[in-house]
C-alpha cells in the first residue's frame, strides 16, 4: 500500500508545478496588462481612439465626460460630481485630443473622485 500511496504522491508534484507555473505566468500577464495606459473610446474627431497618458490613467481611472458635468468659472473648471474646482494654469489640466471632455480620477481610497488629470477641449473664441 505504501508503494501506491507513493506513486500518486509522485503524480502529484508534476501537477501542483504546473498549476503553479500558470498562476505564475497569469499573474505575470495582468501586471503587464496595467503597466500601458487604456484607450479613449472612438469618437467623430478620432475615429482610432487614443490612449490616456500612464501618468493620468492605471487603465481604469480616466473616462470620457459629458459637456455638462464641468462647469467653467473663473477661478477655474468645476467637477460637478465633487465640487472640485482644477484652476486653468493646474498641471492636471491637459488639451484632449478629440475635442471631449475626460476626466481622470481616483476610484477609491482616501483621494476618491480627486482629479488626477483634467482633459479639455480647446477653448472656443
Amino acid at each position: 500500500m505504501s508503494a501506491a500511496i507513493s506513486r500518486s504522491a509522485q503524480a502529484v508534484r508534476p501537477a501542483g508545478r504546473l498549476l503553479f507555473s500558470l498562476l505564475a505566468v497569469e499573474m505575470i500577464a495582468a501586471l503587464m496588462a496595467t503597466a500601458t495606459a487604456h484607450e479613449a473610446q472612438p469618437t467623430a474627431a478620432m475615429p482610432q481612439g487614443w490612449k490616456y497618458p500612464f501618468a493620468c490613467c492605471a487603465n481604469y481611472d480616466c473616462k470620457e465626460v459629458p459637456q455638462s458635468s464641468i462647469s467653467e468659472r473663473p477661478e477655474g473648471y468645476v467637477i460637478k460630481g465633487t465640487g472640485e474646482v482644477v484652476a486653468y494654469a493646474d498641471k492636471r489640466v491637459k488639451n484632449s485630443p478629440d475635442g471631449e471632455y475626460h476626466w481622470c480620477a481616483h476610484q477609491a481610497g482616501l483621494d476618491a473622485g480627486k482629479t488626477i488629470c483634467l482633459f479639455v477641449p480647446p477653448p472656443s473664441y
